[in-house]
């Protein structure tokens, strides 16, 4: 099977690459000069875990190639494959979708023989038939069909996801279109994993409405957190005893500084704009996005209270600001939301990643980088994870506090023992736990001072 993969992003690399894999010839198409030269030497120019291997490996069987040549690539192929960026639009929320159209117009030539055009972009509901009223516009001769197949990859997992879906969403309405996605899901279905044939608007609205649902618990355990640090239960323990409910279950229920990434705000604000204009409201959906917001917010606001009222003249050291781990995304993250406020209110931060700061450095301008969890720790005066990257889970708390100038430890992704971090020194603030008396103290005492 021929397959041509438009855009060699996240999406588009990551699928192109597991394609391949199942045996499938592929053939990439990006614009970008410098993306193209670092593929063509088999290096991911996003971190991902697994990926170069899974690049290398296939480009070396002559199964996986990288161009910017369009025609050539959309002529020999059974399946063209849409994965361009679909960002949020400035000033509405709304999808912008002018990198599908010009992917559309682009490759309307080149279509040869009867071909499968699918939308791998997240794209709202009723996209999939406007391509192919253009397609039509621009070829009322060309054989084709048109499909959408949204992806569901979680970065991080993404090969795995790839590869072990929970399911294979496809909306089509043509028979022949169906058959061929069937056979390039073959590999897939073979191993029992489910392939869900449903029309075209189901599929485009199902992957917002998963995303939805998913930011939606995120921003619900966030309101638990809250309520729980004031009637002094553990948040935790909260999530562990619904989570085992099979009607709820206990993935999203970790409490944090908000979501972020390249997904779910902006699928929240296009879901939210695509409602709106067909006058059917998601007032649930609404209110996430306006708890995510101030959840952000909020949690600069609790570092300083934690550092007892104020960061003037402090020292910050943060541990991660990446959206999340095993990523190098920045795409909305909590940390851009975070520092700035930090540096606005005179604090100087120090900052650790292992992956982000090559997206991260322009974009957050007068931070000081540091290699080590340890070395982000000297001389501060608050130590703040925001980001819970398994090389943090493992720092020495004694050691972190025996480099700081200060005592507190602010752990805004649970990560750390209260009982480990009292142990070393340090006075600790976790999310959704009632602080200790003790450590409210000093900022109690600067409130009384003011």
């Amino acid at each position: 099977m021929n397959i041509c993969m438009i855009g060699a992003g996240y999406v588009g690399l990551v699928s192109a690459a597991c394609f391949s894999e199942f045996g499938w010839n592929v053939t990439c198409v990006d614009k970008d000069p410098q993306r193209l030269e670092e593929l063509n030497a088999g290096k991911s120019p996003i971190y991902e875990p697994g990926l170069d291997d899974l690049l290398q490996r296939n480009m070396q069987a002559g199964r996986l190639r990288f161009t910017n040549e369009l025609g050539p690539a959309a002529k020999a192929a059974d399946v063209i494959l849409l994965a361009v960026g679909t960002p949020m639009r400035r000033g509405d929320g709304y999808a912008d979708l002018s990198y599908v159209y010009a992917a559309v117009e682009e490759l309307a030539p080149h279509i040869e023989g009867f071909t499968v055009i699918v939308t791998k972009s997240t794209v709202p509901v009723g996209t999939s038939r406007e391509i192919e009223e253009r397609l039509r516009a621009a070829r009322p001769d060309a054989e084709f069909a048109v499909c959408s197949n949204p992806e569901f990859l979680r970065e991080g997992s993404a090969i795995g996801d790839f590869m072990h879906p929970d399911r294979v969403l496809v909306g089509v309405d043509d028979d022949r279109g169906r058959a061929v996605m069937n056979r390039l899901y073959k590999p897939l279905a073979l191993r029992n994993a489910p392939v869900m044939f449903v029309g075209r608007e189901s599929a485009e609205l199902a992957k917002y409405a998963a995303n939805a649902f998913l930011a939606m618990k995120i921003s619900f355990i966030n309101e638990i957190a809250d309520l729980c640090e004031v009637v002094g239960a553990g948040v935790q323990e909260v999530a562990s005893a619904i989570g085992k409910d099979r009607r709820i279950g206990d993935k999203f229920l970790h409490p944090g500084p908000g979501y972020g990434g390249s997904c779910f705000p902006k699928d929240v604000s296009a879901l939210i704009r695509t409602a709106r204009e067909n006058k059917s409201p998601v007032s649930i959906i609404e209110q996430v996005q306006r708890v995510n917001d101030e959840r952000k917010i909020a949690m600069a606001h609790r570092i300083e209270a934690a550092a007892g009222g104020s960061v003037r003249g402090l020292t910050v050291g943060l541990l991660g600001v990446t959206f999340k781990p095993n990523t190098d995304d920045m795409r909305d993250a909590p940390s851009l939301t975070i520092v700035p406020m930090l540096q606005e209110r005179g604090a100087t931060v120090r900052v650790v990643d292992p992956q982000g700061r090559k997206q991260a450095d322009p974009l957050l301008p007068g931070v000081i980088w540091c290699d080590s969890a340890l070395e982000a720790a000297e001389g501060a005066d608050v130590l703040v994870t925001v980001t819970e990257w398994n090389e943090f889970r493992g720092l020495d708390l004694a050691a972190a506090k025996a480099r700081m100038r200060g005592d507190v430890l602010v752990d805004l992704r649970n990560v750390f023992s209260a009982e480990l971090a009292h142990a070393a020194g340090l006075r600790y603030t976790a999310v959704g736990r009632k602080p200790d008396e003790s450590d409210l103290a000093p900022a109690r005492a600067a409130l009384r001072a003011v």
